[in-house]
């Protein structure tokens, strides 16, 4: 993983915990994949508040792709 800004950090964790970013859209933006975020997140946030991200992230079919009804095929972001 490059070396990332930290304002590039922020968002990234930003967008990790937006409910309808997926992270295609982090991949795409950013060039880390999801265990690249999953990593950053760990490095980043505090154990009990990493915890709760991975609860709430994991299986959330906003977060991935697979998981997302086909007629949702595309990803924002305002940056």
């Amino acid at each position: 993983m490059e070396e990332l800004s930290q304002d590039k950090i922020s968002r990234i964790i930003e967008m990790a915990w937006e409910d309808r970013t997926p992270f295609d859209a982090i991949e795409f933006q950013f060039g880390l994949q999801e265990k690249e975020v999953i990593e950053l997140m760990r490095k980043e946030l505090k154990p009990s508040s990493f915890k709760m991200w991975r609860k709430r992230v994991t299986g959330r079919n906003t977060k991935h792709r697979k998981l997302r009804n086909d007629d949702v095929n595309r990803f924002t972001s305002p940056y």
